[in-house]
C-alpha cells in the first residue's frame, strides 16, 4: 500500500547519526503541514542518503513524499515511526485540494425553499 503526504516544509531538526552493527547510519526529522481543510502538522523521519535530499528544500516549500508507518514495541510501549522513501518538490500542489465550496446556486429557489412566513407587514388572511 502506498502512501503519500504532500505538504510544506516546516522545520528541518538537526541531523543525527550513530554507528551500528552494520556501520555509520544518517537520519534527519522533519516537519510538513498538510495541505487539507485541516491542515496537520506531521514529523516525518528520512535515513540514509534521502537524508540529504532535504538539503535542496527551504521552510515554506511544497514537498510529497511517499511514506511507510511501522511502529514497534519496546518495554511495553509501542514507538510509530513515518519514514520518508521518495522526497520531492510537489508540481502544483500550492492549489487548494479538490473539496471546494460548491458553487452557488443560479435557478430560483423551489416551493419547498422557500421559508414558510416573511415577516412582513401584509394581509395573510388572519382575523387577528
Amino acid at each position: 500500500m502506498a502512501m503519500e503526504l504532500t505538504g510544506k516544509l516546516v522545520k528541518v531538526l538537526p541531523e543525527q547519526t550513530g554507528q551500528g552493527r552494520n556501520g555509520t547510519w544518517t537520519k534527519q526529522q522533519f516537519v510538513i503541514e498538510t495541505i487539507d481543510q485541516f491542515p496537520k502538522q506531521v514529523c516525518l523521519m528520512a535515513w540514509g542518503e534521502k537524508a540529504g535530499d532535504l538539503a535542496q528544500f527551504a521552510p515554506g516549500d511544497t514537498m510529497k513524499c511517499a511514506i511507510s508507518i511501522e511502529s514497534r514495541e519496546y518495554n511495553d510501549r509501542w514507538y510509530t515511526d513515518v519514514r520518508a522513501w521518495r522526497i520531492e518538490s510537489a508540481e502544483g500542489a500550492d492549489q487548494q485540494p479538490a473539496s471546494a465550496p460548491a458553487p452557488r446556486r443560479s435557478e430560483p429557489r423551489a416551493a419547498a425553499d422557500r421559508p414558510l412566513t416573511t415577516f412582513e407587514e401584509e394581509d395573510n388572511g388572519l382575523p387577528f
